[in-house]
């Protein structure tokens, strides 16, 4: 994952064994495989030999066995980068970052909360000593040392921001990751180590969602994991990333403002400008990210503004003509459904196109647990360890309780994790919540009531809506089949069924 040493004085006369050189193939596709999808768990399955195990057990085998071989290639003193022949030096330099990553990733998650924290002020690396001679041992270079330590550092940036802040156990809980982390990375680490590490502020992001499901977390995870330098001269990064994050709500601003808020202005371009002013874009580092939150609602001339941004990568401050560079990335949000975006929608054309290097849809709460009823728990798990400041299960219990006897699993959430936070605050208060009044769009029971009433329904819906009726209930689709008396493929094949044909 790293660049090469510029160094060609060396004539490449080591080499990697052949059983070395498959194993290390292996042990690149898992480095370079996205955390959060399928193909990295079948990379650690292949270099494992298929092992039957637990995620943290397999990682621990790998890291063991790559240490193994390339501790043999250091006692035999051929772990010298520059003497390998590829494509040995690239998978050895690979293997190298690797087992430093793995060495100290506690240590960066240790930092990342330092840096919490301490806000804006960038952190001391009190390990920085003990990694620069890690790599040093491995036979890397200065320059290549910086950026293992840099590329590392976003890394786990990146796992931490996706995994703590998007928490959920159903499928498109699971596909909102893997997007992020491509996001942020590409769908090719290795290609985006080797090309865009330093570029990617060309990849401007739409992040789309209803209300309250969650779009600005999404966006802080991708503005916070961005790559920043490490100074090896004073022993941190370059800057904090939690100032490398700006968000700008649209829909807060008169249009008159708008302009002001996102380019800022100069002493006296207006009536009322009594002194100069950063806008957003001003204040956005050059390694950071904005987010453009409602974006929905702008008009068609601050479109036209924005394109200018996202196209020249230069802006002037209201009442000035002195241009500026901008050299973040854009992210923008809005609950709008995409359909109202684009072909002649809100946004012209080559702006919407311009915006959407990326699309990353947030799924609302009751697709979550329609997918995962178990979710709901993981939720208010959550969601109460962040209010008490520690877990509690009693609590825990006592909300999911009310919900229970109060709303029932159907209850279509249309105010999202929002509205679920804000269940929580109700019932920690007065142990009631009735939810908003006229939410019946997901109501499984009253939809099937209905059918039977207007004798409209067909037995096959009538019982596909009892099948999804105990499946949300009781949360297995064993218990289900027991309490409908069908096989488990049929229960499955009826609850598919009607998720399909319910609105989204």
């Amino acid at each position: 994952m790293l660049k090469k040493s510029n160094d060609t004085s060396k004539t490449p006369v080591n080499h990697l064994d052949p059983e070395d050189l498959e194993y290390f193939v292996n042990l690149k596709n898992v480095s370079t495989s996205n955390p959060f999808g399928d193909e990295r768990i079948e990379a650690e399955k292949r270099i494992t030999g298929g092992e039957v195990c637990g995620g943290r057990e397999r990682i621990q085998k790998i890291v063991r066995e790559s240490e193994r071989r390339v501790k043999r290639y250091e006692n035999e003193g051929r772990i010298d980068l520059d003497s390998f022949e590829e494509p040995g030096r690239d998978l050895m330099m690979k293997a190298c970052v690797f087992l430093f990553f793995y060495q100290f990733r506690y240590q960066f998650d240790h930092l990342i909360s330092e840096q919490i924290r301490c806000e804006d002020s960038p952190v001391k690396v009190e390990f920085a000593g003990e990694a620069i001679n890690f790599l040093k041992k491995m036979g890397l270079r200065q320059e290549s040392i910086k950026h293992a330590i840099s590329i590392c550092y976003q890394l786990r940036r990146a796992y931490f921001f996706i995994k703590k802040s998007l928490i959920g156990i159903s499928p498109s809980m699971k596909r909102l990751r893997y997007k992020l982390w491509n996001n942020v990375f590409t769908h090719n680490l290795e290609l985006y180590d080797r090309y865009l590490w330093n570029r990617m502020e060309d990849f401007s992001t739409l992040i789309l969602g209803e209300t309250g499901t969650g779009k600005g977390a999404a966006a802080l995870a991708i503005g916070r994991s961005g790559y920043i330098p490490f100074d090896d001269k004073k022993n941190r990064f370059v800057e904090s990333f939690t100032s490398s994050f700006v968000s700008l709500n649209l829909s807060q601003f008169p249009e008159t403002l708008i302009e002001s808020e996102l380019f800022g202005h100069r002493k006296g371009a207006f009536t009322g400008a009594a002194e100069n002013h950063k806008g957003v874009f001003e204040l956005c580092s050059p390694y950071g990210a904005i987010l453009l939150d409602e974006i929905g609602e702008i008009s068609i001339p601050i479109q036209i503004k924005l394109l200018q941004v996202l196209q020249e990568r230069t802006f002037s401050p209201v009442g000035s003509h002195k241009k500026a560079r901008f050299m973040g990335r854009v992210i923008a949000a809005t609950n709008r459904p995409a359909e109202e975006i684009g072909n002649n929608g809100l946004f012209r054309d080559d702006f919407y196109y311009r915006l959407c290097s990326d699309l990353i849809m947030v799924p609302p709460l009751r697709r979550r647990i329609r997918e995962a009823p178990g979710e709901l728990d993981d939720l208010l798990t959550h969601v109460i360890q962040r209010l008490v400041g520690r877990p509690s299960p009693e609590l825990a219990q006592m909300v999911r309780s009310v919900i229970d006897s109060r709303l029932g699993l159907d209850y279509p959430w249309q105010g999202n994790v929002r509205e679920l936070e804000q269940c929580v605050r109700r019932v920690l208060l007065d142990r009631n919540y009735e939810g908003k009044q006229g939410s019946m769009a997901g109501d499984v029971k009253a939809q099937l009531i209905q059918g039977v009433e207007s004798g409209e329904i067909s037995a096959n819906r009538l019982l596909a809506g009892y099948c999804a009726l105990q499946y949300r209930r009781f949360g297995t689709l064993e218990e289900t089949a027991r309490r409908t008396r069908l096989d488990s493929r049929t229960v499955k094949k009826y609850i598919q069924e009607w998720a399909a044909s319910e609105p989204e």
